[in-house]
């Protein structure tokens, strides 16, 4: 059976650079181009060469290696239809409901928009996994840019309902300090708190806190828990709908 190789490098000041691999059809993908220099050597050492970027959404922190890896290997750039315009480079435009194939692998494209207004996520259900950007982080979510806080709340819900074993690759090495506020959220939630132990420790050793998964992430993330009846109590919020109350937490997260 074909495997998925997936290789995620740090770049920048705290993005993640993911590669993904199939052998058999000699196909390598960068999932965003943080930097081209940092993919270029994470190739290097895997003695890859890239064939795709898979863009999730437009910022420059995402998107800044897209034309110096394009011209220097010929890959073919595929990005989300929304932002088109603003993807360096872009080759192909997807949206939600298209299918990507790589190689002996097909990536379904949900649009997950709030961060940033076409925002896509790929999913990879014959490998379990999913690249999400900056829709999700672990014990976090991205700061809602271009969209409403319902836009998001729609958009995490569908990758809540994802098959749980997904492993979850995001844009950004953001977990400890998400810990931290979360608990401030939900400071009765057991798994947050053991999880923000393990997440000390990672990072104390200097190791990446993911890929996550969807399982974990409904445990202990409370952007993902707004119907909770501690949080919702905590927050003063009882009965309210549940894109109301993740707005009150994504409020609190932008000023904590």
């Amino acid at each position: 059976m074909a495997k998925l190789e997936i290789q995620q490098f740090p770049c920048l000041s705290d993005n993640f650079g993911v590669l993904i691999h199939d052998a058999a059809a000699n196909l390598t993908a960068s999932i965003d181009a943080p930097d081209a220099g940092a993919v270029a050597r994470a190739l290097d050492a895997k003695g890859w060469r890239l064939t795709h970027i898979l863009t999730t959404h437009h910022h420059a922190d995402h998107t800044g290696g897209n034309l110096a890896l394009k011209a220097e290997t010929g890959c073919k750039i595929i990005g989300p239809r929304g932002e088109a315009g603003k993807i360096p480079g872009i080759d192909q435009a997807v949206g939600g409901g298209d299918t990507v194939q790589f190689g002996a692998f097909e990536l379904n494209v949900i649009d997950t928009p709030g961060h940033t207004a076409g925002h896509i996520t790929y999913w990879g259900p014959g490998a379990a996994v999913a690249f999400v950007g900056d829709t999700l982080f672990a014990i976090g979510c991205g700061r809602v840019i271009e969209g409403t806080p319902e836009m998001m709340w729609q958009s995490l819900q569908k990758l809540m309902a994802l098959p749980k074993e997904t492993a979850v690759y995001c844009g950004h090495e953001y977990t400890q300090a998400n810990a931290r506020f979360a608990l401030t959220i939900e400071p009765e939630n057991a798994a947050l708190k053991q999880r923000a132990a393990e997440v000390d420790q990672l990072r104390a050793a200097g190791k990446a806190t993911l890929p996550t998964t969807i399982a974990v992430e409904l445990e202990t993330n409370p952007f993902l828990r707004p119907h909770v009846p501690a949080i919702q109590q905590r927050l003063g919020m009882v009965g309210k709908p549940a894109w109301q109350v993740f707005a009150e937490i994504r409020e609190r997260k932008n000023r904590s």
